[in-house]
């Protein structure tokens, strides 16, 4: 083994380790008297600091530049079943308590939609949940079936104070 492989000659390569600045400490240094903070100024004086992104009261970039993009609410809970998972899956009558109890999805999701990936021989019947028209054909052509999923009523809003008396 080599001398420059043992552990107690390791060193940092040559040039990457610089000596810290010592501010403050005489004119030989060349970093006295004002220490390298200017002259001046709100960044020259002890306590003088202000937000990130803060333009001396200018309306700041992160607020001039539109908003961008959109998270679904119920997007993370909802996961994706491909068909070879239903292949895999011992239940014939397939749904979201199925999937779960065979490990297929989270504990934690609360919808699932089957799409159309790998390929699927048996008979299954699907119900609560979502399949894509490609998914349905195959499920279909193998025999199966596909309940329609029923979505929850939207939650009318109720008009404003004003408009209701």
């Amino acid at each position: 083994m080599k001398d420059s492989l043992r552990l107690n000659s390791l060193s940092p390569a040559e040039g990457s380790k610089h000596p810290r600045k010592r501010v403050g400490r005489g004119i030989g240094s060349g970093l006295g008297k004002t220490a390298g903070r200017g002259h001046k100024g709100q960044k020259s004086r002890s306590g003088g600091f202000h937000k990130v992104g803060f333009e001396g009261g200018q309306m700041p970039m992160h607020r001039r530049l539109p908003k961008r993009g959109f998270t679904a609410p119920f997007g993370k809970f909802t996961e994706e079943v491909r068909l070879s998972d239903l292949e895999r899956m011992t239940a014939t009558d397939i749904d979201l308590l199925a999937l779960k109890a065979e490990k297929v999805i989270s504990e934690l999701a609360r919808g699932a939609k089957i799409i159309l990936s790998g390929t699927l021989s048996r008979k299954v019947s699907i119900q609560g949940v979502g399949v894509t028209a490609g998914a349905k054909a195959a499920i279909e052509q193998a025999g199966g079936r596909v309940a329609e999923l029923v979505k929850p009523e939207k939650v009318r809003k109720l008009p404003p104070k004003s408009a209701r008396a």
